[in-house]
């Protein structure tokens, strides 16, 4: 019979890099507030010199490549994470959803993204608290549900955004244009801080409470909620 995992390194992993995110963030607001500022000194008729002009391209290229870095080494701790958690349920819960494979492989099928890994993570939340009452297994903290529904919110209106963005910024050749994309990336960013905050706390609230799984000696059951 298989045994649980060790889970606690790759929530580590996961939360250290949206911590970075979040710091990343914050200062693509600040530089983006420059570009703004910049901007409208060009749309009211002021000078730029060809210097400042070249050092916020740069800073901006700059901070844009190591967001990028971060954000997508951030989302692989956070799917490893994801997928381990489930994999471990499995081996404790009979009957789950999903196959444990659909908690990584969810996240890249177009539509199903909108939905099915908020309902693993729900289910996550649920089947473990409902094992842990069930088997009288003292637990901190209450595994709130509500606290997934602001997450997944956030993180659907953080991808529309960045979508928006992205094509916005792709026909962006005027001035005025280019205001509305700086403008547009700000409300993005602003976007992703209760994002990273919330995403933190998902983690590290089911985190607490997987290795009580070890405690749970009996042949994996199914509970129902």
């Amino acid at each position: 019979m298989e045994v649980l995992k060790p889970n606690e390194q790759r929530a580590k992993n996961a939360i250290l890099l949206i911590w970075i995110v979040l710091a990343l963030e914050i200062l693509a607001i600040l530089s983006g507030y420059l570009l703004y500022d910049l901007i409208q000194t060009a749309i009211n008729g002021g000078e730029i010199s060809e210097e400042s002009a070249n050092s916020n391209d740069l800073r901006e290229q700059v901070i844009a490549i190591l967001y990028l870095i971060a954000y997508v080494i951030s989302v692989v701790t956070f799917i490893l994470w994801f997928r381990r958690a489930y994999f471990n349920l499995h081996l404790k819960v009979k009957h789950l959803s999903h196959p444990e494979g659909w908690a990584a492989g969810s996240w890249f099928v177009p539509f199903t993204n909108l939905y099915r890994p908020y309902k693993i993570m729900k289910e996550l939340y649920q089947e473990t608290k409902a094992l842990l009452v069930k088997k009288e297994i003292f637990f901190k903290g209450d595994l709130a549900t509500s606290t997934l529904g602001w997450w997944w919110a956030f993180w659907l209106l953080n991808s529309f955004a960045g979508q928006i963005v992205f094509r916005y910024s792709l026909n962006a050749e005027s001035l005025e244009e280019l205001n509305t994309t700086t403008v547009l990336s700000i409300f993005s960013n602003i976007i992703g801080i209760p994002l990273a905050l919330l995403a933190i706390k998902v983690i590290k609230d089911y985190a607490n409470v997987e290795s009580l799984l070890h405690e749970v000696k009996d042949e994996p059951e199914t509970t129902n909620m």
